[in-house]
């Protein structure tokens, strides 16, 4: 790997990126679709329409946004479903050999979701990766928003550890979120074509584009000072 001063800090996004869970994320959006009388949708529609904040997804189907009440009882629906349909995800394809080859090369790197904390956590644990991480970190809050704030919380915390700073990172994740969020704390990006959008959709980001995350690793070695 290439050596300098500086060494690449990675932070992974988790959910259509180190967890292939696209299909489960399908099935619990048309389940809450199913609430407000939507047809079900395909991965190809979900990957062209999706967006943050999540009401504003629901809104391109609608036609208005959802109400209160109707986001309430949709997002409740979609968590529950996916909470049953994510037991049958496995990781993406090749994750457990790059995470360990990042750390054993004496790289760190970390992860940042959108999925809830106390989820979080105990999930990661059960893929056995969470050792390959120097932080483990899920919203806190109401879900929908965006990853942004949540981003710059996770360098305040990794500020302390071993003096990581945006700078020298580099996100990896599938969402156009996920580059808004490196964008806001200036952090690089590279974004992943295999989850929430389609490579037409994550090419206006403005960010490197590829097809699998060994792609996204060996770029953002490119990057190291």
């Amino acid at each position: 790997m290439t050596s300098g001063t500086t060494r690449t800090h990675l932070v992974w996004d988790w959910n259509g990126t180190l967890l292939d869970d696209t299909h489960a994320v399908i099935q619990a959006t048309n389940a809450a679709f199913a609430e407000v009388e939507l047809a079900p949708i395909t991965l190809e529609q979900y990957r062209e329409m999706y967006t943050i904040p999540i009401p504003r997804f629901y809104e391109r189907f609608l036609g208005r946004l959802p109400t209160e009440a109707e986001w309430e009882r949709m997002d409740g629906i979609f968590h529950r479903y996916y909470a049953e349909q994510r037991v049958g995800c496995g990781l993406t394809a090749g994750v457990e050999e790059l995470l360990d080859q990042w750390q054993r090369a004496g790289r760190s790197q970390s992860l940042l979701s959108m999925y809830g904390h106390e989820q979080l956590v105990p999930v990661v644990r059960g893929y056995g990766i969470e050792p390959r991480f120097v932080r483990v970190e899920g919203r806190t809050g109401p879900s929908g928003g965006s990853k942004a704030l949540h981003m710059e919380r996770h360098f305040e915390a990794l500020a302390g550890v071993g003096g990581i700073a945006p700078e020298n990172s580099v996100v990896i994740g599938d969402a156009l979120d996920d580059a808004v969020a490196a964008a806001h704390v200036g952090a690089r990006a590279v974004l992943y074509t295999r989850g929430s959008h389609s490579r037409s959709s994550l090419e206006g980001a403005g960010v490197p584009v590829v097809d699998s995350l060994g792609e996204a690793v060996a770029l953002a070695e490119t990057f190291s000072a």
